[in-house]
């Protein structure tokens, strides 16, 4: 939900469409590869008029987004089992933000800046942003269904992530056409650990990584918010990097705190005093 937000935004004020554009839009993305109930619904949504005003329904709702719990659960779970799930996180991190309305405009006010003007090719864009949305889509099953295959070890569920992504696929609200590819992927090799590591979905993330580039640069010169679409950027990113720069923080934690840290040539624990030469 928060990246199909994210588009929405992107297609209204990052490029300037209307409710008609934007119907169309997603209608159309739920006849390829983006087909989902999600997307679907969302087509409907911006088709609805206002029984009380004559105009649009989704122009006269007020954009705070309340939460029930479960994604604050998925996110502690997470972080308990210590899996990844960076845009799932930041979903609810924005539904959190949306609620501080009066702040937002004292902020808004504060950092005056307009959102620029797109000046490309508007087919084109959407074209890119229909790609960066299936990129974002990819990771986002990848996070979810890697907490869930760590929580099934931890706690013995002994789930079955093809039967999973299967029932999913049956009847719910995340059903959606990639959960076949899903589910190819968890036929194949079971013990998937993540499926970003599916030969796969890995060649089509590939075939549309530099369509999520594009769209978050985009965002960034915009002004427009896409956390969502950042973050599951930055994780694409973060899992496929044989380096990460988490020596640094080892170190700084060592110094700080003792907290000590393994070395790439020898195996143990070490504690260095920093402060002396």
């Amino acid at each position: 939900m928060q990246l199909i937000a994210e588009t929405y935004d992107m297609m209204k004020r990052g490029i300037g469409l209307n409710n008609d554009e934007m119907q169309e839009v997603y209608a159309s993305w739920n006849k390829g590869e983006l087909s989902g109930y999600l997307v679907e619904i969302t087509g409907h949504i911006f088709s609805r008029k206002d029984e009380k005003t004559g105009n649009r329904l989704i122009d006269e709702i007020l954009g705070v987004a309340r939460q029930k719990g479960t994604g604050m659960w998925t996110s502690l779970s997470a972080m308990e089992l210590q899996v990844p799930i960076p845009t799932i996180d930041i979903a609810v991190a924005m539904r959190d933000l949306s609620v501080f309305a009066d702040e937002r405009n004292q902020a808004g006010a504060m950092y005056q800046r307009s959102i620029r003007p797109f000046s490309g090719d508007r087919v084109l864009f959407l074209a890119q942003m229909e790609c960066a949305f299936l990129a974002g889509m990819i990771t986002i099953y990848a996070q979810g269904l890697a907490l869930l295959a760590v929580a099934s070890d931890k706690y013995g569920y002994h789930l079955d992530p093809e039967a999973v992504a299967r029932i999913w696929r049956g009847g719910c609200i995340i059903r959606a056409a990639l959960l076949e590819d899903i589910c190819e992927a968890f036929r194949a090799r079971r013990d998937l650990p993540n499926l970003l590591l599916d030969p796969g979905l890995s060649q089509k993330l590939m075939q549309h990584q530099e369509d999520l580039r594009q769209v978050v640069c985009q965002a960034a010169v915009s002004g427009v918010p896409v956390p969502g679409l950042m973050a599951s950027l930055g994780y694409l990113d973060a899992y496929r990097s044989v380096w990460l720069p988490a020596n640094l923080i080892q170190a700084q934690r060592d110094y700080f705190g003792a907290h000590t840290y393994e070395r790439i040539d020898t195996k143990g624990t070490f504690h260095t005093e920093w402060g002396k030469a």
